[in-house]
């Protein structure tokens, strides 16, 4: 990885380009910085904004990623006074670890690459370029950038919720959406943003949970936009359980009251009254753009960008550059949120990967990792770290304290506090900690497990240990969040956490993990978009796959589909892809087929499918689940009652059909939300919106003096989508508002279907008289689906698969090898699907090109002597991984099956069974020594 680098221009062609890198000297030794701010105090150039990244950067030398850890210095070349006039070097004289030194130059680097991936990031909008709510002048008025660093414990107050101008703690914060965003005018932006609405959301809840007393916090929105999978619950939890007041307002102007600090907002609220409220925050929920490094960068590759400085894509191709070996992911793809940035890089990695395939380990560097240490016979010397995350833990946990009350325990040889314990510094720290003292054990009291154990285990593995010589005290999300407001018990209870963390320590063992050979073909599951994209991808990167479709035709929802929102024909590539799937040898297409049972693990499953009654066993490596979803047929509006009502996608497939009686209608009448945003489905189908204006627009082009209305509760065009909301509007598609609580009442006479509903804005009641009524109804999940009981993977509460975290594996089941992509993981545009596909691919691709590997070695061990043959386990094991093995007829644990869950250890009436890592022996010793300190 080249730090400080920038690239001067990519030259040659795809599969063989030659990157010309400049690479800037750090001229601050990393190793050597221990961040004492010496050299930040002593520099004369002020330069920079005092809230600039949520950081007094006013110096050359300043704290760079003040979020993360560690905190480190860096120098400024652009406004430092030595670099630029050849004099000064202040901060190299106050230094006390000689990590300073100016005697680096900048390397001009070539590097031979096949591909070329585009991440260069985002900015957020400046709200001090056309300032008109006074952000420069009044400290309380900060953006939402600003708002988190104030949240943050790394941040300028520590992690405390107080104003900036007086550090006192707010009693009202308001948040004001869309700035720079969903505006034409000058210096903004005419998107949405996409993520505004759930980071505010977000911010509010945090800052209740921040603050002593009972917030009142506000949101000021102009469409709620919470599109994106589980989002809208979120949006329900802090609306109705947590009291976060939503108002349906576009605030103009903020009025700063000189002698209180407050700022007063005007507004009007829903029954059209002029409301003022004094707020002690204002937060300015600002969006996201493309950078002019990235648009210069864009100019020096040759990359085609759209109007906004965001790479132009296709639908089809959402991965993929206008200059081929070129791809792209995240914001400089278009505004998105993080879920949607991971996947799309592991849609780009996966597509530059399949190019080149054919070279694919040539350039290959095995890591080399140091000898495993046999501990066998030695006596236990236990590390312990303790994490103060921040102030996440130490502001509720008396760190020191608990590191003091550590260094006590017996075996425990050394002990000490972290700021950030996961920080790359720290675990430097530690392995050489390991190597100076010696240990051949390790605790750390840390967050959970669930998602930085692995970090840890790996660096004792890069330490000569073997990796499950380590345990973990949960002190954050067991401790310090659940017992905020009583420190000492939360001491007391962090002190006990850590002292049955030892005293489990005490008794670990090294364990052997089982090896497992990959078997190189993959079973995709559904034949619309999103399975048809995930086989193609695979079969790019030379994989074979299974491609398994119930019904007696390829390409799913995609068939009933017309335009994308960008005017791409569906047919046209839809017919494309099938051919090309129809076509690809490795690609093993089996229609009118059923998945009857599934069995095994990563690597090796056997899946039975069944085809005119005949019953087959395909092996396989990997699955990628692509089953889709259905459009919910309502009850509601006359639907099945009158043929003039009809659904969303069911005038998508009568544009395909360029059905003539479709511009013959004078008036036609959207409803969005039909069965969405409902308490038995309190989720946003996310295309819905963007459906309704494309197909509301191709009714107006095939009739321009046709009446089109779209009744709506949030128009949620996200993203570039706002363009084309913006385009209907100005084509005479009405827009109208109707309630949250109730669908339009809608009735039928011999001249058409009659729409009766009350205007939110107009708050009065309106009807409207349409030949046609359009339903934008739910996606929805198929119910009770078979598929997550035989692959043993979970289903939100809404019926879609939940992946492993929606974050940093957002197309993974906690199952492994197993994968999800398209409608079967939420409601999703095409666009969407296909990158998700892409990344589903990418991601099997990892396990298939292993050959071998490795799991977990936590696994459940049976004692035969001890064993019944109860079958207990058996029944009770939601991966079947114990069986009845044919030579002792006594029950055995199939370690590449098991995933350590315990449940046939604690079900098991003979006691035969133990879980190693988690033996009887070390539960009880956490146990007693928990309880002889309590009663000592």
């Amino acid at each position: 990885m080249l730090t400080l680098a920038e690239v001067a221009g990519v030259s040659g062609e795809a599969g063989n380009f030659t990157a010309h890198i400049t690479q800037y000297p750090r001229y601050v030794d990393m190793d050597k910085c221990i961040a004492c701010g010496l050299c930040a105090e002593k520099c004369p150039k002020k330069v920079l904004n005092e809230y600039e990244g949520g950081l007094n950067r006013r110096k050359a030398a300043y704290l760079k990623y003040p979020q993360a850890v560690p905190l480190k210095y860096v120098i400024d070349p652009n406004n430092c006074i030595y670099l630029l006039k050849g004099r000064c070097k202040a901060c190299e004289k106050v230094c006390p670890t000689n990590a300073i030194y100016f005697e680096d130059q900048k390397k001009e680097l070539s590097i031979k690459v096949g591909a070329v991936i585009l991440t260069p990031g985002a900015d957020t909008y400046n709200p001090a370029i056309h300032d008109t709510y006074g952000y420069i002048n009044h400290p309380n008025i900060v953006t939402s950038l600003e708002f988190e660093r104030i949240l943050s414990a790394s941040g300028p107050f520590g992690g405390h919720l107080v104003r900036p101008s007086d550090r006192k703690e707010p009693k009202k914060i308001a948040w004001l959406q869309c700035i720079g965003s969903r505006d034409e005018h000058l210096g903004a932006r005419g998107y949405c943003s996409a993520v505004c609405c759930t980071y505010a959301v977000k911010e509010a809840i945090l800052a209740k949970e921040h603050s002593k007393g009972n917030l009142d916090t506000a949101i000021f929105y102009i469409d709620i936009r919470t599109h994106g999978k589980d989002f809208e619950r979120y949006y329900n939890r802090a609306k109705d359980e947590l009291g976060v007041r939503f108002i349906k307002s576009k605030v103009t102007n903020i009025r700063h009251l000189t002698d209180s600090g407050k700022n007063r907002i005007r507004y009007i609220d829903p029954a059209g009254d002029l409301m003022e409220e004094d707020f002690d925050i204002v937060v300015l929920s600002v969006g996201l753009g493309t950078t002019k490094d990235s648009v210069d960068l864009a100019a020096k590759l040759g990359i085609e960008l759209d109007h906004y400085g965001f790479t132009r894509t296709e639908s089809f191709s959402p991965v993929e550059t206008s200059k081929p070996g070129f791809y792209v992911c995240g914001i400089f793809n278009s505004p998105q949120d993080i879920p949607s940035s991971v996947i799309e890089s592991s849609a780009a990695a996966g597509m530059a990967g399949s190019r080149l395939s054919e070279v694919r380990w040539t350039l290959t560097k095995e890591e080399k990792l140091p000898s495993e240490i046999d501990i066998r016979g030695e006596t236990p010397r236990i590390g312990v770290f303790v994490c103060r995350c921040g102030t996440n833990i130490a502001a509720f946990v008396d760190v020191p304290a608990v590191v003091e009350h550590a260094k006590q325990f017996p075996g425990v040889a050394y002990a000490e506090e972290n700021m950030f314990a996961c920080a790359q510094d720290s675990l430097d720290r530690m392995a050489k900690t390991i190597s100076e003292h010696r240990l051949n054990r390790v605790v750390v009291a840390a967050c959970t497990p669930r998602t930085h154990e692995p970090l840890f285990q790996q660096t004792l593995t890069n330490s000569g240990l073997n990796k499950y010589l380590f345990e973990m005290a949960n002190i954050r999300n067991q401790c310090s969040w659940v017992h905020k407001n009583d420190k000492q018990k939360a001491t007391q209870k962090a002190k006990d956490l850590v002292q049955m963390a030892v005293a489990k320590a005490f008794r670990l063992e090294p364990l052997k993990e089982p090896e497992l050979t990959i078997n190189q073909r993959a079973l995709v599951i559904g034949g619309g978009v999103a399975g048809m994209t995930a086989a193609r991808a695979l079969s790019g990167h030379g994989y074979r796959s299974y491609l398994i479709e119930r019904r007696p035709v390829l390409g799913g929802q995609a068939n009933h589909l017309h335009q994308t929102w960008r005017d791409e024909g569906v047919q046209e590539y839809l017919n494309e892809l099938i051919q090309a799937v129809l076509s690809d040898e490795n690609i093993d297409v089996r229609l009118n087929t059923e998945i009857k049972n599934a069995e095994g693990f990563i690597g090796n499953f056997k899946t039975t499918v069944t085809k005119d009654g005949r019953d087959e066993t395909l092996e396989h490596g990997v699955t990628i689940i692509a089953s889709g979803a259905e459009e919910l047929k309502p009850d509601d509006c006359l639907y099945g009652k009158d043929r003039r009502v009809i659904t969303a996608l069911e005038l998508q497939d009568r544009l395909v059909k360029k059905d003539a009686a479709l511009g013959r209608n004078k008036t036609v009448a959207f409803i969005q939300c039909v069965g969405s945003r409902i308490p038995d489905r309190p989720y946003c189908s996310k295309i819905c919106c963007t459906r309704s204006i494309k197909s509301a627009l191709e009714l107006k082009s095939l009739n321009p003096e046709m009446s089109v209305f779209i009744l709506y509760r949030d128009m949620r065009a996200y993203g570039l989508r706002e363009d084309i909301y913006r385009d209907a509007r100005s084509k005479g598609i009405v827009f109208i508002r109707y309630p949250n609580e109730a669908l339009p009442d809608v009735t039928s006479n011999k001249t058409g279907i009659k729409i009766t509903f009350n205007d939110t804005v107009l708050n009065r009641r309106m009807e409207i008289n349409a030949q046609l009524l359009v339903l934008a109804s739910a996606v929805v999940s198929e119910k009770d689906n078979p598929l997550a009981r035989l692959y043993k993977v979970p289903l939100n509460a809404d019926g879609f698969f939940a992946e492993a975290h929606v974050k940093l594996r957002p197309v993974d089941f906690a199952t492994d090898g197993v994968f999800v992509c398209g409608l079967a993981h939420a409601p999703k545009p095409i666009d969407e699907s296909i990158s998700q596909a892409q990344a589903a691919a990418a991601r099997a691709v990892t396990v298939l090109a292993s050959k071998r590997r490795t799991v977990s070695g936590t696994v459940a061990v049976v004692n035969p002597n001890d064993c019944s043959r109860c079958g207990v386990c058996i029944s009770i094991c939601p991966y079947a991984a114990p069986v009845f093995t044919e030579k002792t007829g006594k029950a055995e644990i199939q370690s590449t099956l098991c995933k350590g869950c315990g449940l046939c250890v604690a079900s098991c009436r003979s006691g035969a069974i133990y879980q190693k890592g988690f033996e009887t022996e070390q539960i009880m010793t956490m146990i007693e020594f928990c309880l002889f300190d309590a009663v000592a």
